[in-house]
């Protein structure tokens, strides 16, 4: 089935919710509801409250009435013939009154005994719909039209696919990510949490959660030094008078109200880019250093609402491995290769294989709304398009989806769980060259301006995390683990020996914990299990007697006893491949 035939379907199954309301609840009060990522959802004004246990009761009447329904009719009606419908009804109304006002058609859609307004996408015959194959899940309370002053109404959420196979596949998968979810592994395993006096959005890293970050962070620093990036730092406050030369004064919205320094505004810095504008600025510039590649690991804030924030993957203040690049226009494809390169590189040592890449470019009927010549333009369109079809990555154009300054390039990532995440970003810039004056001396000892390249691999440190933690369910490989081996002593007999194998362990680098506590061996190897840490090394006499430790790991089981010698060779050789 095609995506528009899967839509049509899951739209079909709103308006079936919407009768079953109808018979159950006569004096509901249906608003709008539209097909959604996989499935549906209906907004209704009850006056007797239901909630997600009045769900099945529901269910059970769709599936009744779908057996009476046959094909979607649709008809051209006048404003007073719709309002007569639904009068009475005035979220109907509303959307009639707009519809009218837009100067568009009003169509009613009926199917059975059920009639709805509606623009139309719907499948060609209800018997198409598999019974089997929808469920509804839950309520919740939403605002009519998303507005806070409105009247809070009652959304019902469905699903809905074409056969049963995939709807059992998609709860599965669900019940799945419940268990990986990272707010709950982020408490469990000590990584992260959320405290209310610090405020919503603010994450503090536990230890394990800080050497977490410095691994990531430390990947991606070690990685960019390989390519002739050069770190900057820059602060995490300025003049108001700097945002203003950018633009972001006027137009950006999530920016926290300044603070007053010196009787002048100050802003917490909600991007990274002006700052590398005014550092490239300070200096002056020939061609012989271009490309210049600028890069900073550092935090921004930003007013997120507190609706939409989700433990690491919707915060306030996010990481940034933010770098941007300095060239000329006939360096750009060599550029993006080289950041194209590292992003593979990156995501397949993070176990990231399965991603696709959106070339983003100007709407080509309306071309005069962009900054920039034509020329430029296409000479940065095919750059794009050029390196990413020399990866044989997979790709799709998509026009109108540039910004204004440049066009770019989104990498879409998917987890093990099959859920597609944006990530890395590359675009290209003219605007902010041309805002705060760049330049550089050109070859015929002449000042141009430079283009520039903005580039994050992992778009923000906090994120990333959150997706990580997710993806390998708080296993991490070996490398990423912040513990990476513990050390359990049976007994106060086995104690020295087992110390002396733990300060032989870190003295090569590997990060490891010893269990002395008085606990029984059992529940010791529960507690390493339970933490995921990826090894543990078991210490009885017999290891003592031989001069070993008995490795365990957390994915393969016993291993052997080893010497403490050819245990620190084997971990050594996996940190070193990434496993």
């Amino acid at each position: 089935m095609t995506e528009e035939k899967l839509q049509n379907l899951r739209h079909s199954l709103a308006h079936l919710l919407a009768a079953a309301i109808k018979e159950l609840y006569p004096d509901a009060l249906p608003a709008i509801g539209p097909a959604i990522e996989n499935g549906f959802y209906y907004d209704f004004e009850f006056k007797t409250p239901i909630s997600d246990a009045d769900l099945p009761k529901i269910e059970k009447e769709m599936r009744k009435i779908l057996k009476g329904w046959k094909e979607f009719e649709g008809h051209e009606v006048s404003e007073a013939e719709a309002t007569e419908a639904f009068s009475g009804n005035p979220y109907k109304l509303e959307l009639i009154n707009e519809i009218n006002q837009r100067g568009e058609k009003l169509t009613l859609y009926a199917s059975g005994n059920f009639t709805d307004l509606c623009r139309g996408g719907h499948v060609d015959d209800a018997k198409k719909i598999n019974g089997d194959a929808f469920a509804l899940t839950h309520t919740a309370g939403a605002y009519w039209r998303g507005n806070e002053k409105n009247k809070m109404l009652t959304r019902i959420y469905g699903l809905a696919f074409t056969t049963k196979e995939e709807l059992d596949s998609y709860i599965v998968m669900q019940e799945e990510a419940k268990k990986r979810d990272h707010r709950k592994l982020g408490k469990e395993l000590e990584l992260f949490t959320l405290i209310d006096e610090v405020g919503a959005g603010l994450p503090l890293f536990y230890p394990k959660g800080a050497i977490l970050r410095r691994l990531i962070e430390g990947y991606i620093t070690e990685e960019q030094e390989k390519r002739g990036y050069l770190p900057i730092w820059i602060p995490h406050i300025t003049k108001g008078k700097l945002y203003e030369i950018s633009g972001h004064l006027d137009k950006y919205d999530a920016m926290y109200s300044p603070m007053k320094v010196d009787e002048i505004d100050y802003y917490l810095k909600p991007m990274n880019c002006p700052h590398f504008m005014m550092l490239y600025k300070s200096l002056p510039h020939s061609y012989r250093e271009l490309p210049l590649r600028y890069t900073s690991t550092t935090t921004n804030y930003r007013y997120e609402k507190s609706g939409e924030l989700s433990g690491l993957t919707r915060v306030r203040s996010l990481t940034q491995d933010d770098c941007h690049v300095f060239c000329e226009s006939d360096q750009i494809e060599t550029e993006i290769s080289t950041m194209a390169e590292m992003i593979g590189e990156t995501y397949k040592a993070f176990g990231f294989k399965d991603f696709w890449v959106r070339i983003s470019l100007r709407d080509s009927k309306n071309k005069g709304k962009y900054l920039g010549d034509d020329a430029v333009w296409e000479k940065a369109e095919n750059a794009l398009r050029s390196v990413i079809g020399s990866t044989g990555w997979n790709y799709k154009e998509a026009e109108n989806e540039a910004a204004f300054y440049g066009p770019k390039l989104d990498f879409m990532f998917k987890d093990v769980l099959g859920r597609e995440w944006q990530l890395s970003t590359i675009q290209l810039d003219f605007n902010l060259p041309k805002k705060f004056d760049l330049e550089y001396t050109d070859k015929e000892g002449k000042k141009s301006q430079p283009v520039v390249i903005h580039r994050a691999i992992l778009g923000s440190t906090e994120r990333f995390m959150g997706i990580l933690i997710e993806h390998y369910g708080g296993a991490f490989p070996l490398w990423l683990s912040p513990v990476q081996i513990v050390v359990i002593p049976i007994g106060e007999k086995q104690e020295e020996y087992a110390q002396n194998i733990n300060r032989l362990l870190k003295e090569a680098g590997i990060r490891t914990e010893i269990d002395s506590t008085n606990e029984t061996l059992g529940k010791k190897i529960r507690n390493a299990k339970t933490s995921k840490t990826p090894y543990f090394l078991v210490i009885g006499d017999k290891e003592m007697e031989n001069n070993t430790a008995t490795l365990e790991s957390r994915d393969a089981g016993q291993v052997g006893a080893f010497s403490a010698e050819e245990i620190i060779q084997k971990l050594q050789k996996e940190i070193k491949e990434k496993k």
